[in-house]
C-alpha cells in the first residue's frame, strides 16, 4: 500500500479523525470498480482520505467533496496535493446545507453528521444520476445501534434514534433498493429503482 495512505491513517488515529473502517473503504472501492462510476459526491471530507482512495479507483474519476471544520479541510488539502489530484477533487469549504449543486452524480457518499443522514438524503437526491446510488456509512454506528439504551448517554441516544429513523427510511423507501452490508460500520447502499 502507498506510504502515502499509511501517513493519512496513521494522521486520522493520532487526531481522533474517524475514517473509513479497512474492509468499509475495500467494500466502497470495489463498488465502484465494478459500477463503474465516475462521478461522485461525498458529504463529509475530514482529510480527503476517501475522496482520495476513491479516485485512485480509475483515472476517470472526480469528486466533489464537502468539509465545513477549517482544520480538516486544509489537511484535506495537503493530502489530496501530495497525491496531485487537485484537477480531480473539488473540495467545498462549507457546511453541507449551504451546498446549492446543479451536477448530477453516479454516487453519492454520506459520511458527515450521524444526526444529519436524513436531512442530507433528501437534499442531495435531486442530484443522483438516473441510476445512481446513495451509499450511507456508520450505520451501525460501532454497534450502538444495537445497544441497550439505557446504557447511553443522552447525546448518543439521540443520534442511535436518528440513524435508526434513517435506516428505517431507507428500507421503506419506494424509489430505492437498499441493502445493509455488515462491512466496516455497517455501509447501506441506496440503488435508484429503474422507472
Amino acid at each position: 500500500m502507498d506510504h502515502r495512505i499509511k501517513e493519512m491513517e496513521a494522521y486520522a488515529t493520532l487526531h481522533h479523525v474517524p475514517i473509513m473502517e479497512h474492509d468499509g473503504i475495500s467494500f466502497l472501492l470495489d463498488y465502484i470498480k465494478e459500477h463503474h462510476i465516475q462521478r461522485i459526491l461525498e458529504l463529509g471530507t475530514a482529510i480527503g482520505y476517501s475522496a482520495i482512495r476513491m479516485c485512485l479507483v480509475d483515472s476517470a474519476i472526480t469528486v466533489t467533496t464537502i468539509e465545513r471544520d477549517r482544520e480538516r479541510y486544509e489537511e484535506a488539502m495537503r493530502n489530496i496535493q501530495k497525491f496531485g489530484l487537485e484537477n480531480r477533487i473539488t473540495v467545498l469549504f462549507q457546511d453541507a446545507f449551504e451546498v446549492e449543486l446543479n451536477d448530477t452524480f453516479d454516487l453519492i457518499f454520506i459520511d458527515a453528521a450521524k444526526s444529519q443522514y436524513l436531512k442530507f438524503f433528501k437534499k442531495f437526491e435531486k442530484n443522483l444520476s438516473k441510476h445512481g446510488v446513495i451509499i450511507s456509512d456508520n450505520l451501525n454506528f460501532h454497534g450502538l445501534v444495537h445497544a441497550d439504551e439505557v446504557t447511553l448517554s443522552r447525546n448518543v441516544r439521540g443520534m442511535v434514534r436518528k440513524l435508526n429513523q434513517y435506516t428505517q427510511f431507507l428500507e421503506n423507501n419506494p424509489y430505492y433498493e437498499t441493502t445493509i452490508y455488515p462491512v466496516g460500520d455497517g455501509v447501506g447502499v441506496s440503488v435508484r429503482k429503474k422507472v
